[in-house]
């Protein structure tokens, strides 16, 4: 047998995935409610027995996180994600509107692709598959190349749980020689109806370049802002909880905190109380150093890791227990990377004067992550409807980012793909969910006689206006104007001004009639 090159067998498995998974997409479109919760039970109880076994593979293979925040996170895209959709309608028909005569009846769109980020591999793909079958789909996945062997494991987990409960064989896939090639097939390929991207910003793009439908995701760079209200012990305890959790691998989770300076000496010996070890300017530039390549562009090797090994590598000596390290900032943007995304165990910290200046401070951090996430910790309700005018999707209050993006602490869906609204380039800015992969059809019927329609509509006034209007034909308007124009300005001053600028407005229509 001829023996192909990697990319290209890369590319031939893409295409097998997506006839497969389309021919699976297309037979459980036929499935009742009934048949598809009976496979996501299965789905969610093998999720859970393979929670703690698979966040031990995406850690070792990674590098990334912590074993048993990853099992909660499995945990949570199994479990408690079924316990939240399941009794949501997605079959039939989803809601009626008996004065209007409408009702709208779901439809699944088909085979969606799901990309997988590096930092939420395994729980991304329990999470992408759960929604996928709950809405009627098939999916096919591409994973990110340094964590494929847990991504297709986990895969391997949610496609055996649903084929055991009657799902067809080709439901859930995934690429086992990832490559740019595959992943652009996958993409491109006319099996494909939409695509789930949850990564980095060139693959979001690609991803909306494609051709067809996608819901992407962008980079998250959440400020905290700690109000002059806020209960600082509880807001603290929070906040550390959240960027410590999976080593702030959750885009959703903070990456700085803003004080002000009547409660900052209080915040700072919070924070040193809790874990968090304020650097010195040298240290901070040491670890900036250590963080960030090419501008603010954040080192790989140094994502989702422990106060520790950041430390260790930067050459650095932290306190036995450091949670967090944090870095005092002055400024945004260009010369202060704290203040751009640190999805690992560091923080930038900012004291204002004011909630204006905290309002002015949030926006501009918030520019290098739009449209995602921010938190405030208040007891002042009004502060909060201030607060609620930023450019973020989900604005959490008196919680933890990665918890309450995520849906886990918060009313919000449970979810690990966060959309970011157009001002963040995605097409979604809501927490993604099963109703987003659903082709939503509406029924209508007739309420009114088409025959009669206007003679039978008692607000439009055509008699009347007909025979009242001496409307003149553009001809007839342009000499009528240019009449007007050359007659001797009359003597009455009264209202001068108000017919100047009548009479510019006319002029300017005249000309555009002429095409000048």
């Amino acid at each position: 047998m001829e023996n192909f090159d990697y990319d290209l067998r890369s590319i031939q498995e893409a295409r097998d995935l997506a006839r497969n998974g389309e021919a699976a997409a297309k037979k459980i479109a036929g499935y009742t409610a009934e048949q598809i919760d009976v496979i996501l039970k299965s789905m969610a109880k093998a999720g859970e027995e393979h929670s703690l076994c698979l966040a031990q593979m995406a850690v070792e293979e990674t590098g990334f996180g912590k074993v048993m925040d990853k099992a909660y996170k499995n945990h949570a895209a199994s479990t408690l994600l079924y316990e939240e959709i399941k009794d949501m309608k997605t079959r039939g028909i989803l809601c009626e509107d008996t004065t209007k005569q409408t009702f709208d009846v779901a439809e699944p769109v088909g085979l969606v692709m799901g990309i997988v980020p590096s930092t939420n591999p395994t729980s991304t793909v329990f999470f992408k598959s759960m929604i996928a079958i709950k809405s009627g789909n098939a999916i096919v996945f591409s994973p990110h190349p340094s964590a494929a062997k847990c991504t297709q494991k986990a895969a391997e987990v949610m496609c055996e749980a649903a084929i055991a409960a009657g799902a067809p064989e080709g439901i859930i896939s995934c690429v086992t020689m990832p490559s740019m090639g595959s992943t652009n097939e996958l993409m491109k390929c006319k099996e494909v109806s939409i695509i789930i991207a949850t990564g980095g910003p060139g693959m979001v793009k690609a991803a909306y370049s494609a051709g067809k439908p996608a819901i992407g995701v962008g980079a998250g760079n959440s400020p905290a802002y700690i109000e002059k209200t806020a209960d600082v012990k509880h807001a603290v305890r929070t906040i550390m909880a959240s960027k410590t959790f999976d080593y702030g691998t959750i885009c959703a989770s903070e990456q700085s905190i803003i004080c002000e300076e009547s409660n900052h000496a209080e915040v700072v010996a919070e924070l040193k109380s809790q874990g968090g070890y304020f650097m010195t300017k040298e240290e901070t530039d040491k670890v900036c150093n250590l963080l960030f390549k090419n501008g603010h562009n954040m080192n790989a090797k140094f994502v989702g890791r422990s106060p520790e090994v950041i430390a260790a590598a930067a050459g650095i000596t932290i306190p036995e227990g450091t949670r967090v390290l944090i870095g005092k900032q002055e400024g945004v943007g260009e010369g202060y990377p704290l203040s751009y995304e640190k999805l690992t165990t560091v923080l930038g910290f900012y004291t204002v004067k004011d909630w204006e200046e905290a309002c002015g401070l949030s926006y501009r951090l918030l520019q290098n992550g739009i449209g995602h996430t921010m938190s405030i910790h208040t007891q002042d309700r009004d502060m909060v409807l201030k607060f609620a005018a930023k450019p973020a999707s989900r604005i959490l209050v008196n919680t933890g980012g990665s918890q309450g993006g995520t849906g886990i602490s918060t009313g919000l869906p449970i979810a690990f793909t966060l959309g970011c609204g157009t001002c963040g380039g995605s097409s979604v800015s809501e927490n993604v969910s099963p109703k987003h992969l659903l082709n939503v059809k509406t029924v209508a019927f007739g309420l009114k006689d088409c025959s009669t329609i206007v003679d039978d509509d008692p607000t439009f006034m055509w008699k009347e206006k007909s025979q009242a209007s001496s409307c003149l034909s553009p001809a007839e308007l342009v000499a009528s104007f240019e009449k007007k124009e050359s007659a001797p300005a009359a003597s009455c001053q009264s209202g001068c001004e108000d017919n100047d600028k009548l009479a510019a407005l006319v002029k300017e229509i005249v000309l555009a009639m002429k095409g000048q």
